[in-house]
């Protein structure tokens, strides 16, 4: 009988800076006044403390219950129970209450719906853009099990960003993802911008559940080759003993590293780093792949 392999212990790099001042507070204070989510609290993003003192969120639409159950995901799963048609006027209303500049949706999956929240999403960036105009708005989408009405869908509202995580590398997908498919999620990447070549999409990989250095390269390249634009790096962490351990913590000198490589396949921004999670810095993001739509060829 063989012993489970002993828990990875947590480098000195793995620190949170705890800030829950005044800003962190009036954020959180307005989250529960207005019955909203984050993805900041539900799926215990360690950059909360750093995003809410700066006055920025990344709102969770279609309720805090998901029909999927991933194995490195602390959002609560199970079957919803109903749908909030006013959600997204009272996200808009937050997101101009905090006067943001960038604002980021996603959402539960609600594979319980014959969209799967498609219209709600849709609904939520037009709502954001009738109250303030000049923010950017952009959305973390799930697979939507392949629908490509539900797709296009979202993409006719114009987000300034689509982006749509493949998570991890292909080898571990299926034990790392509930129901998401890894070349699924690379077809909706490559649909997106045949829908609208205009709107940068963009993913995210996290590092540390089983995956080799190669595979992270191929991940890369199988991004690059569906046209995404944008690509975070981060450092998976187990959010409870339910979910998968952690098998390597990588060294700030390897996101380092992986940067590099990213910025030499062509990605036009790229965020890596221990604590980078999708939504992290993403108003600079947008900046960075509206630059890089300027110096594209006519």
């Amino acid at each position: 009988m063989t012993s489970k392999t002993a828990k990875q212990p947590k480098p000195d790099w793995i620190k949170i800076k705890l800030t829950t001042g005044e800003q962190y507070q009036d954020i959180k204070g307005m989250m529960r006044s207005k019955s909203l989510h984050t993805v900041c609290e539900e799926a215990r993003c360690p950059n909360i403390y750093e995003c809410w003192a700066n006055r920025t969120a990344t709102f969770m639409i279609l309720g805090d219950i998901c029909t999927r159950a991933c194995r490195f995901c602390a959002v609560n799963t199970g079957l919803p129970t109903e749908l909030d048609l006013q959600e997204p006027e009272r996200v808009a209303e937050a997101a101009a209450n905090m006067k943001l500049n960038h604002c980021v949706v996603t959402s539960v999956a609600r594979d319980d719906l014959a969209d799967g929240g498609a219209e709600i999403f849709a609904l939520t960036v037009q709502a954001i853009r009738r109250r303030l105009p000049l923010c950017s708005v952009e959305v973390l989408i799930p697979d939507f099990l392949g629908n490509r009405e539900s797709l296009q869908t979202v993409m006719d509202s114009r987000p300034d960003i689509l982006n749509h995580n493949i998570e991890t590398v292909e080898r571990l997908s299926d034990r790392v993802r509930a129901k998401a498919k890894y070349r699924r999620s690379l077809e909706l990447l490559a649909r997106a911008k045949e829908m609208k070549p205009d709107i940068p999409t963009k993913s995210s990989i996290m590092l540390g559940v089983g995956e080799e250095w190669n595979e992270i390269l191929q991940a890369m390249d199988d991004l690059r080759a569906a046209d995404c634009d944008i690509l975070t790096i981060g450092q998976y962490l187990q959010p409870s003993s339910k979910h998968l351990d952690v098998e390597k913590y990588y060294a700030p000198e390897q996101f380092a590293e992986l940067k590099e490589e990213g910025r030499r396949r062509g990605f036009s921004h790229v965020e890596a780093g221990p604590l980078v999670r999708s939504s992290y810095h993403a108003h600079e993001q947008v900046q960075s792949a509206a630059a890089a739509r300027a110096q594209r060829p006519v």
